[in-house]
């Protein structure tokens, strides 16, 4: 039987054996002592970028932030603003300026991590980069940690962003990094992205539809394994992972006990006064419909056909580093507040999931269908 100090003692050989290295954590997490750090932000206004940067306010650091100034300009009017483009290799504004610690938030081809990395090698102490967990080639087991393979680009000068392309660029981006700054670089792999802010609505059309109530169309088998993280969770990792000094690589994906998509449906219904009635539509029956896993509904990928693993990664380490999650009913209930609060023409249409037309339509179908497939009783 594992006690206690057994499962210590592994982590902490886990730990080494990522190239983890956590300096003084505790005192860390518990307040930023007299001298604030010094954060250089890349992108910084999008999603994720404002939670970063009001988490690390709100802890008394200083954040300068880097980038074209076409996204949300008036956010942070109290932030350094610095302006550059790294598409056209612009990191001009960057010389002879020194960070503790950098985010970069916004790079997806390892063209910009290679110049930025090499720009910022001994301006900054730590790289962290936010990655993603596409980077691995295989999905089609359970479990999948941070030494697993990442996929590789087929041609390394290749810059196009596919479905196919886009986690092999991310492999290669972390790779340039690394190759500037070795053990001073943290790399993030996240997970699907939720809460307030989220301009893809990919979690948020669960909120959304489940608050309009009626009959919900719910995908696949009960049991179908789900993960996701809030933003803010993520923010909270990034700065105290920078306050703590802590490299390596990190599945940052929740929550931490597995959550099937009937836990995740059900504990959003739970923050609703809806009348709601979920659906179950069988994943092949969907497929026949050309209704899409992951666009059309949203969160799910049905564990089958190399994807078993899909929303089965490890995040163990992560965990044993400090990653925290706030319950799924905060973020469900945040979204769903974010979302109500946009203008019209925002809400008028979401940018993920099924429309009310098409989900009623595969309803009806799946009905028709269950329908004809009832026994029939005779006199």
């Amino acid at each position: 039987m594992t006690t206690r100090r057994d499962f210590v003692r592994l982590g902490a050989v886990a730990a080494a054996a990522a190239g983890l290295r956590v300096g003084a954590a505790a005192s860390a997490r518990e307040a930023v002592t007299g001298s604030p750090l010094r954060l250089l932000v890349l992108g910084g206004t999008g999603f994720f970028g404002p939670h970063l940067v009001e988490h690390a306010l709100s802890r008394g650091h200083e954040v300068t932030l880097f980038n074209r100034g076409a996204t949300n300009p008036g956010l942070f009017p109290e932030v350094e603003k610095l302006r550059g483009d790294r598409e056209k290799g612009d990191l001009t504004a960057l010389e002879g300026r020194t960070w503790d610690a950098v985010v970069d938030s916004s790079a997806v081809l390892p063209r910009w991590t290679r110049e930025s990395a090499r720009a910022l090698r001994g301006a900054v102490g730590q790289y962290v980069f936010i990655s993603c967990l596409s980077v691995y080639a295989d999905t089609s087991r359970p479990g999948i940690d941070e030494l697993a393979p990442v996929a590789r680009l087929r041609d390394p000068a290749n810059e196009t962003v596919t479905a196919t392309t886009f986690g092999p660029l991310k492999a290669a981006a972390e790779a340039a990094i690394r190759a500037e700054f070795g053990a001073s670089s943290t790399m993030l792999r996240s997970g699907l992205l939720t809460g307030p802010g989220d301009p893809t609505d990919r979690f948020t059309y669960w909120p959304v539809r489940i608050d309009r109530g009626g009959a919900v169309l719910a995908p696949g088998s009960p049991s179908d394994p789900i993960q996701l993280i809030d933003v803010r969770d993520v923010a909270g990792f990034v700065v105290a992972a920078i306050e703590a000094t802590t490299s390596g690589v990190f599945n940052l994906v929740g929550p931490l006990a597995p959550m099937s998509i009937a836990e995740m449906l059900y504990g959003i219904r739970a923050t609703t006064a809806a009348d709601i009635r979920f659906i179950w539509v069988r994943t092949d029956f969907l497929q026949e419909q050309e209704v899409s896993p992951w666009t059309d509904l949203p969160v799910w990928v049905p564990p089958r056909d190399g994807l078993e693993g899909f929303a089965r990664f490890s995040n163990h380490r992560a965990v044993a580093a400090g990653l925290e999650f706030r319950p799924l009913a905060d973020t469900a209930r945040d979204t769903l507040a974010w979302f109500q609060g946009l203008p019209d023409t925002r809400r008028a249409q979401l940018r993920a999931g099924l429309t009310a037309a098409r989900e009623a339509e595969v309803l009806a179908r799946w009905r028709r269908r269950r329908d004809l497939q009832a026994p029939s009783v005779t006199a």
